[in-house]
């Protein structure tokens, strides 16, 4: 069996499904993941997966791999991944749970998002999986399969969540992705008046791609909320665990300053501890110990963020890309239904529109994330392996992630995504010169390193 190692990704696996996943290695990947829930002494594990056109086909073969193991696996259905990851906290007897998704990534490319014991499996846990295959060492037995339609379970465990003031009149726009599979009945549930933009499922992503992080992407649900009467649009990406907010007038309120908003909902003293990446405005720290809490800057990944979460006990935290964790009345995973639901409470206790919220906070001129298309994920390191010691070497830097270059006046950040050959890059400063100074010079600089190709949308 051949196998690219590239897939197995700091926290999760990911790859091109015609060039990567092949019937025998899925097997392969079901065999030693539950080899492993085995071994640490659990007995069956939840699987579901996304509206990906690939997703039922990789799903048999996962599943007849795990159950190969003597390993029980309750297939869930087709669900947003915060559905699987409801699962784990919903069955007392499911120990683990593996999602196929292939998130933001385009139609052609899929994965395995896995979690155990209500913990994120990541880092060192998926290269055991790798290690497990290469030396053949599963273990064996007679697993059963059982079927369970959790999505409706799960639907109403979002809308008990949520108490909205007054009823609001918003706009969803799920790209025809797993968000269509519930969003628009959640809301509807919560009290909402909604409109639905591409809101049928189709694995294809017919309309535009479903990633709430790329400006293109929103022009659809930006256009029709300009229109008027609409409280705010609510976007998701490819499996409904990040979430892309629209105020009224049809401007983008990015997760870092949604941040602020539900910082200032949540933090209760300076013992509550706000996590966020490294690709989050200086205005988010600001905030938070203005609002009496305290914030701690750490690597993006919705695993890393996760498990530092339980380990500093943070109500909630989150990441630029989106991914946002309520551990505040709810289970701490990242939940872009849920999250919506809780810009809609929030706004629901104020008659003052999401625009003058937002432009209450403290003003910087930021760029959205950038990703520079690298040749390879081999050269993709390579290029922000020589980033971040050029930098390090010449500038204040950051490097709990990549490198975030501090110039007082502004920051640049360099950094190596975990999912796609792509390196993804941010820039901002006090004032518009200044940023486009700052990215100019770092953007140069990434170019004497490498070939890299501004991602389409960027």
């Amino acid at each position: 069996m051949q196998i690219n190692e590239f897939i197995f990704r700091e926290y999760d696996i990911r790859g091109e499904v015609a060039v990567d996943f092949q019937e025998d290695v899925v097997v392969a990947l079901g065999r030693s993941f539950a080899t492993i829930v085995k071994r640490r002494g659990g007995k069956k594990i939840a699987l579901s997966g996304d509206v990906r056109l690939t997703t039922p086909q990789l799903k048999e073969y996962f599943k007849r791999g795990a159950i190969s193991t003597g390993i029980d696996v309750m297939d869930i259905g087709i669900l947003p991944t915060p559905g699987n990851y409801f699962s784990v906290f919903h069955f007392d007897d499911v120990d683990g749970a593996c999602q196929i998704t292939g998130s933001h990534n385009p139609p052609e490319f899929n994965g395995f998002k896995l979690t155990f014991n209500q913990l994120a499996f990541f880092g060192q846990d998926i290269q055991d999986m790798l290690t497990i295959i290469k030396s053949d060492d599963f273990e064996h037995g007679e697993g059963q399969a059982t079927e369970y339609d959790l999505l409706p379970e799960y639907v109403d465990a979002v809308v008990k969540g949520i108490d909205l003031q007054r009823p609001m009149r918003i706009a969803v726009d799920s790209g025809n992705a797993a968000a269509a599979l519930c969003a628009v009945e959640a809301y509807e549930r919560m009290g909402c008046e909604v409109t639905p933009l591409f809101c049928e499922v189709d694995g294809s992503f017919p309309n535009h791609h479903p990633d709430p992080t790329v400006p293109a992407n929103l022009i659809d649900i930006q256009t029709e909320v300009k229109r008027g009467g609409y409280d705010v649009g609510l976007a998701f990406d490819g499996d409904a665990d990040r979430l892309g907010v629209i105020d009224e007038k049809g401007n983008v309120v990015w997760a870092d300053y949604q941040m602020i908003l539900f910082a200032q909902d949540v933090i209760k003293s300076k013992d509550d501890k706000i996590i966020f990446d490294v690709k989050c405005s200086q205005a988010l720290e600001e905030k938070i110990l203005e609002f009496g809490g305290t914030p701690v800057m750490y690597k993006t990944g919705h695993s890393h963020i996760k498990s530092h979460m339980k380990e500093l006990g943070s109500p909630f935290s989150g990441e630029m890309s989106g991914h946002l964790f309520f551990a505040d009345k709810y289970y701490g995973y990242d939940d872009a239904i849920y999250n919506g639901g809780r810009m809609l409470e929030l706004l629901s206790k104020t008659d003052r529109p999401l625009s003058d919220l937002v432009d209450e906070l403290p003003k910087y001129f930021s760029t959205p994330e950038i990703r520079l298309t690298c040749n390879s994920d081999a050269e993709k390191f390579e290029i922000a392996e020589k980033a971040a010691v050029y930098f390090k070497e010449n500038y204040d830097c950051i490097a709990v992630d990549g490198v975030r270059i501090r110039f007082g006046d502004g920051w640049g950040l360099v950094r190596a995504s975990n999912t796609q050959p792509v390196l993804v890059v941010r820039f901002e400063a006090k004032t518009e010169e200044r940023m486009t100074e700052i990215q100019e010079l770092v953007m140069n600089k990434i170019g004497e390193f490498g070939e890299v190709r501004l991602d389409e949308g960027h």
